[in-house]
């Protein structure tokens, strides 16, 4: 599991240890602080060197294929719509049948526990129910192995979570976009490693943004879902584009059928 110094973790602390929608300072001073800190050199990927353009284009989230065959599931499942605890279960669909590879382990969601479906909405801290797939993969080391797109985050990076924005639930390049006002900086330590739940892939204003798996740091969420690093990095790496995962979320969510 990749660590990081002492002095790299307090920086880290120093600046904010959160993720999921927490702003240590306001929108427009944390976007200064980044912007001030930014290069114009270009933005590389595991896919190499490309313009901001590109890698916008590349890494924007957009609703999967409602016909592919969907050979991986991840289940989260809470007792109740006001649960901040959840539990996580992975399943590979081979042969026919539906076979239980990870979990159940304990998940955090929101603070203000399970949206109903369709009633997730921005700042409400509640996580979506429903089934979503996955777009990409991020976090602030480099690519820790996974088949799916990374994107690396580095100090210019935000998610825009402002429903007036016209890049609303996107992740910007502060160097070269404006994300808005309160963005969310993506090279904090709860983003250490993560996938982007693709939710609200319309980016219709206001149903909610910024929807991860990502590093639990102990807390309940804004509205996403957390495991410790470990067992985050398990599933990362077991996930694969070719097999069209996706998650779902929901109130005593039964096992697939066929388990």
């Amino acid at each position: 599991m990749p660590t990081r110094t002492a002095v790299g973790w307090l920086m880290i602390m120093g600046v904010v240890i959160s993720g999921c929608g927490f702003n240590g300072t306001t929108g427009a001073g944390q976007a200064g602080q980044r912007r001030a800190a930014a290069t114009t050199a270009p933005r590389t990927t595991k896919a190499g060197t490309a313009s901001p353009a590109e890698v916008s284009a590349r890494f924007r989230p957009t609703a999967p294929r409602a016909r592919a065959p969907i050979r991986q599931l991840i289940i989260i499942t809470a007792a109740s719509h006001g649960a901040t605890y959840a539990k996580l279960s992975a399943y590979q669909r081979a042969r026919g049948r539906w076979r239980r590879v990870f979990g159940p382990w304990t998940a955090r969601i929101g603070k203000a526990g399970l949206a109903p479906p369709g009633g997730k909405r921005e700042g409400d801290l509640r996580t979506p129910s429903g089934t979503y797939g996955l777009a990409f993969m991020f976090g602030t080391p480099p690519d820790p192995g996974v088949a799916f797109r990374y994107r690396q985050s580095h100090p210019y990076d935000a998610w825009d979570d402002d429903p007036a924005s016209p890049l609303y639930n996107e992740w910007v390049d502060e160097r070269y976009q404006d994300p808005g006002e309160n963005p969310e900086p993506m090279d904090v330590s709860g983003y250490h490693y993560g996938v982007v739940i693709a939710y609200n892939t319309a980016r219709t204003p206001g149903l909610g943004s910024a929807i991860f798996l990502h590093v639990n740091i102990g807390t309940a969420t804004t509205g996403c879902v957390t495991l410790p690093m470990g067992e985050l990095l398990d599933v990362l790496r077991w996930l694969r584009p070719a097999q069209h995962p996706k998650i779902k979320l929901g109130v005593r969510v039964r096992p697939p059928v066929g388990h």
